[in-house]
């Protein structure tokens, strides 16, 4: 869709793709930016995902039977055994499994309905956002909207942090506040005065490290999944009544689906690491050194 009307427009493949990866915001997109700049899209999209896959595991719980489970029920049994196996395997807690299975049940389910969404058409929801916007007598040109919210840094990174709090809370939780200070300057190298600066410097090292790279692998690749998607539907965009139109008709046919199908494996295991690393560092934030 927006990609033929992108051509009809003169619109380039260049500003088509940056058309799409700029996000509905609080302020005009360009601008500097700064703290009070809200992605409204990828809020949005978070919020009504997650209201949705409460709502989905509330209808679950309300009608589990002691008998033969239906399709739903039994999906969400395995589910929920599997996330509680790992849990167990890697939280050996079982009063802090209490909250930590149920996390990890929602950050998988969480994500991978987030993840999902890369699976629309990438012009669908942002043409139906831009039929909208001309109503109201704008441009439609100037209606941004993205999907993906995984694919934006600041939901993804909301994420590792969200996870670095809940295993700050446990290391005071679980080590006491004076024992987790202890730790942070007699661990990894030891328990010596002339070694403390190197133990903290370590320890703070490793809190960014895994914060970080725990954000950044989900929202690297969520985005290059997006932008496949883009560089798939400009061949589309492309087809005209010649051999290279059809050619680059039947590819862009044949190339979005493998891509589709490819990309179901991404998004799920995308979502399953993410919920390991959040048990992981979680369980180590059960450990003592």
């Amino acid at each position: 869709m927006a990609a033929e009307n992108a051509a009809e427009h003169g619109q380039t493949a260049g500003e088509y793709i940056v058309h799409h990866l700029t996000h509905l915001q609080s302020s005009k997109p360009g601008g500097v930016a700064d703290f009070s700049v809200f992605n409204f899209d990828s809020l949005f999209f978070s919020i009504v995902l997650g209201a949705l896959a409460c709502w989905l595991m509330w209808l679950a719980a309300r009608k589990a039977t002691s008998g033969v489970p239906g399709r739903f029920q039994a999906a969400v049994e395995m589910l929920v055994e599997m996330v509680d196996q790992q849990a167990k395997g890697i939280v050996h807690n079982a009063q802090s499994r209490k909250f930590v299975g149920p996390l990890a049940l929602t950050i998988f389910i969480w994500i991978l309905m987030l993840n999902a969404m890369d699976l629309l058409p990438v012009d669908l929801l942002p043409w139906v956002w831009g039929q909208g916007y001309s109503a109201t007598g704008h441009d439609p040109h100037h209606a941004y909207l993205r999907v993906v919210p995984t694919a934006d840094l600041s939901v993804a990174m909301g994420f590792s942090v969200s996870v670095l709090l809940i295993c700050l809370y446990y290391n005071v939780k679980i080590k006491g506040l004076g024992g987790w200070v202890h730790e942070l300057f007699t661990a990894p190298f030891g328990n010596h005065w002339a070694l403390y600066p190197f133990n903290f410097a370590m320890q703070l090292i490793e809190f960014v490290a895994k914060t970080v790279s725990h954000g950044m692998r989900l929202f690297g690749n969520m985005y290059a999944g997006e932008l496949i998607f883009l560089l798939i539907a400009l061949m589309g965009g492309a087809w005209t009544l010649s051999a290279t139109g059809i050619l680059l008709a039947l590819g862009h046919i044949i190339a979005g689906t493998a891509w589709a199908i490819f990309h179901i494996l991404i998004i799920t295991l995308q979502a399953f690491v993410f919920m390991m690393l959040t048990l992981v560092y979680v369980g180590q934030a059960h450990d003592h050194h």
